[in-house]
């Protein structure tokens, strides 16, 4: 099922993002956790890819698991930082052939050692290069991009950020999915900057549950997200404590997801870091809202 399908439904959907193991000892772990994610029929589900397509294998074995045994709706992540024209084509190949027609196309995060390395050269520079390839490929594949509500880290600023974003729609983008953030209010702005700005495709609010303290440093990192002061008062009071860090981490979420759906936000995607326990337990707090 394309995406496009689940997205312009007027009723609140939640789906679940899942990654691949790094190495051949780490699948088997891996594998059970997503199948426990999958057992929760989410409205569908992504699998990420390694920069470089250094978990690509990985990717396609889990993506192709999911729908083929659990019937849920599926996601395959898509790369193209430092890549070759030929990689990209042969991965494209291989995704249409496992039946998954559903791709986020993605720069990627840049290597480290490739960080100062001369771009001009690379066969793919942004993710639009890659939407682009895509929509004139000879398949039909519903495609999705990413979205930065704080600004992307390399972007001068929203105005030129939301101009490339449009740049990414205009190339084929069906869909965008947000970076995580944690205070709402940043969400219903950007979504009314990029309305003005004539991008019109649905936006999946991208939610990630902190359960450990050691996260919040990690996400700061990643995102350069901003922390609401309640959201510190939070980690500084349970921070410590690990079960009462986990059941504050999933009740802030599920707050920050009630929210959205209550302001007309209908898809939320949730980074599950593999646990299914936080899968669960958020879909049990919305069981009512979702009908799951």
């Amino acid at each position: 099922m394309k995406l496009s399908e689940i997205l312009y439904k007027d009723t609140a959907s939640l789906s679940f993002e899942v990654f691949p193991p790094k190495t051949d000892a780490a699948f088997d772990s891996v594998q059970n956790a997503v199948r426990e994610i999958a057992k929760l029929s989410p409205a569908f589900m992504s699998v990420t890819y390694g920069a470089g397509g250094g978990t690509s294998k990985y990717t396609l074995d889990i993506a192709s698991e999911i729908k083929a045994d659990f019937n849920v709706p599926t996601i395959a992540h898509l790369t193209c930082v430092s890549s070759t024209k030929d990689a990209v084509v042969n991965m494209i190949e291989k995704i249409h052939d496992a039946g998954i027609n559903n791709i986020l196309a993605l720069r990627g995060d840049i290597p480290q050692d490739l960080l100062d390395a001369d771009r001009s050269e690379w066969a793919y520079k942004h993710a639009v290069d890659l939407i682009r390839q895509l929509r004139e490929s000879k398949y039909d594949f519903c495609i999705g991009g990413a979205c930065y509500p704080e600004v992307h880290p390399e972007s001068t600023n929203q105005k030129e950020d939301i101009k490339y974003l449009k740049e990414k729609v205009d190339a084929g983008c069906e869909f965008l999915t947000t970076q995580m953030f944690f205070d709402n209010n940043l969400l219903y702005n950007f979504l009314y900057k990029i309305r003005e700005a004539g991008i019109t495709v649905p936006v999946i609010a991208g939610i990630m549950p902190i359960t450990n303290a050691n996260q919040v440093k990690r996400a700061i990192t990643l995102s350069g997200s901003h922390m609401p002061q309640r959201f510190k008062s939070l980690v500084d009071k349970f921070g410590t404590d690990p079960n009462a860090m986990m059941q504050a981490g999933v009740a802030y979420a599920t707050d920050q997801i009630i929210d959205l759906y209550a302001n007309g936000v209908s898809n939320v995607h949730i980074y599950t870091m593999n646990k299914p326990e936080i899968a669960y337990r958020i879909q049990q707090n919305l069981s009512d809202i979702t009908g799951k």
